[in-house]
C-alpha cells in the first residue's frame, strides 16, 4: 500500500444536510479512509465528485483542522442543535489519524454541551479512548456508537476490509464502552451474499455481539452503486473468482433484489431476538420522560416520536421549513425541533386540545401556539401559533 498523505484544509461547513435517513445531519472530521474496503459506499460518492474510487482511494485523507469550531457555531441555530447527527456516515471518525488530532473527541465535547443529539458508526477500536467523555455525554443527550463488524470470518474480513482492525478487537471495544454506560451496539454491514451470508456466520456476529454486551443490532445486505461495483468487482475477480458471475446478475442495480436480501436480514432479525439483542439505536437520554401515545377520537393516536415532520413556512418568513420530532405527552404537545427566524418570536408555547389548556411548556426553538385541531378523517393535526408576526398553520402526522 502507498504512503498515506494527511491534508490539512480547512472547512467552511461542518454539519451536512441528508435525506431520507434516521439523522437530519452528518458530520466527518476527515475526508477519505485508510480503511479502504472493497465495499465501500463511499467510492460512489467519490465517482460521482470526479475524485479516484480505485485504488487511489483511501490513499490522500483530507483533515479538517478546525471542523470544532465550525461545529460549535453551527450548534447555534436551533434547526441544527435540537436534530440527530451521524458522526462517520462517509468516512471512519476513529480512523488512526484521530489519534492524533482529536477531532472527533472535540466534536463529542461540543455536541454534549449543545445537548444535540448524536450517534457513531465505526470499525476503529480507538473509541475507546472517548468512554470517558462519551459516559458524561449520555447523562446529558441520547447518543449511540455502532461498531460494524460485517464478519468474523479471517479470510472474508482480511481481503475486504484490508486496512481495519480484526472484528474482534472491535468487540472488545465495545465491551469496554458498554461498561462504561455508552449505548453500544453492533451493525452486521454489508453482508456479503455467498461469502459472509451463511446461517453459521451470521449466528458467529450476532452471539459475539450478545457476548460483548451490545444493546443492539442491525444487518444490512451489500449495495454497489457506480463507483462502488466496478472497485468491488475487480476484487472480487482477483480474490473469488467463481463468484463473480453470480454478483454481475444480481446486481444490475445498486440495491440487491429482494429474493436476496430479505432471506438474509429476516435471518440476522430472527437471531438478535434469540439472543435477546432488543435494544434500539435510538433512545432517550437518561433522564427524559417517555412520551405516552394518547387516544385521539378512539382509532387514533399522535405518534409519540414521528420524526421528519414538515411544517409549513409562511409567507412572511416566520417560520422555516424544517424537519422535526413531534411528541405529545400529559403536559402537550412539543415540538423541539421547530426553528423559528422572527427576532423576538417567543420561545414557549402553550397547546390545547378538546377545550382544555394545558400547561406552558418551554423550548429554546418553539414558539407560542395556542389552538390545536385533530383532523381524524384526514389523518393530521394543526397546531396554529399566534405570538409570531405571521399566522401560519403546522400539521403533523397522525398514526392509526
Amino acid at each position: 500500500m502507498a504512503r498515506v498523505e494527511y491534508r490539512e484544509e480547512p472547512c467552511k461547513i461542518a454539519l451536512s444536510p441528508v435525506k431520507g435517513m434516521h439523522f437530519e445531519w452528518s458530520l466527518n472530521p476527515y475526508m477519505g479512509c485508510v480503511h479502504r474496503c472493497t465495499f465501500c459506499y463511499v467510492r460512489a460518492f467519490e465517482r460521482r465528485a470526479d475524485r479516484p474510487s480505485d485504488d487511489r482511494y483511501g490513499i490522500s485523507i483530507r483533515v479538517k483542522p478546525n471542523i470544532a469550531e465550525v461545529l460549535r457555531h453551527e450548534l447555534r441555530l436551533p434547526s441544527r442543535r435540537k436534530a440527530h447527527v451521524a458522526i462517520g456516515s462517509a468516512t471512519d471518525p476513529y480512523q488512526p489519524a484521530e489519534g492524533r488530532y482529536k477531532l472527533t473527541r472535540a466534536c463529542i465535547q461540543i455536541l454534549a454541551e449543545a445537548r444535540t443529539r448524536f450517534s457513531i458508526i465505526t470499525r476503529g477500536p480507538l473509541a475507546v479512548r472517548d468512554a470517558d467523555i462519551m459516559a458524561a455525554a449520555s447523562t446529558r443527550v441520547p447518543l449511540s456508537i455502532s461498531f460494524s463488524v460485517p464478519t468474523l470470518d479471517p479470510e472474508v474480513w482480511q481481503r475486504t476490509e484490508p486496512g481495519t482492525a480484526p472484528p474482534r478487537q472491535r468487540l472488545r471495544a465495545l465491551r469496554t464502552l458498554v461498561d462504561a454506560g455508552v449505548h453500544g451496539g453492533v451493525s452486521i454491514a454489508p453482508v456479503l451474499p455467498g461469502l459472509s451470508d451463511r446461517p453459521e456466520q451470521l449466528e458467529e456476529v450476532v452471539k459475539a455481539a450478545r457476548d460483548s454486551g451490545a444493546k443492539f443490532l442491525w444487518c444490512g445486505t451489500l449495495r454497489l452503486a457506480p463507483g462502488t461495483r466496478e472497485y468491488f468487482l475487480n476484487c472480487l475477480a482477483r480474490d473469488w473468482p467463481e463468484l463473480l458471475p453470480r454478483y454481475e446478475s444480481m446486481y444490475t442495480k445498486a440495491s440487491p433484489p429482494r429474493w436476496v436480501a430479505k432471506p438474509i436480514e429476516a435471518a440476522a432479525e430472527a437471531l438478535r431476538h434469540r439472543y435477546e439483542i432488543t435494544g434500539e439505536s435510538n433512545r432517550m437520554a437518561p433522564g427524559d420522560p417517555e412520551p405516552e401515545q394518547l387516544a385521539l377520537f378512539g382509532q387514533y393516536s399522535f405518534a409519540a416520536a414521528t420524526s421528519n415532520s414538515r411544517f409549513s413556512a409562511s409567507p412572511m418568513g416566520a417560520w422555516s421549513e424544517t424537519a422535526a420530532t413531534l411528541s405529545m405527552t400529559r403536559e402537550g404537545y412539543r415540538a423541539p425541533g421547530i426553528a423559528t427566524e422572527t427576532p423576538g418570536c417567543e420561545s414557549t408555547y402553550r397547546s390545547r386540545f378538546g377545550g382544555v389548556s394545558t400547561p406552558a411548556l418551554s423550548s429554546s426553538a418553539s414558539p407560542r401556539i395556542t389552538d390545536v385541531r385533530p383532523d381524524p378523517p384526514s389523518g393530521r393535526i394543526t397546531m396554529t401559533p399566534t405570538s409570531c408576526s405571521a399566522a401560519s398553520s403546522m400539521t403533523a402526522a397522525l398514526v392509526g
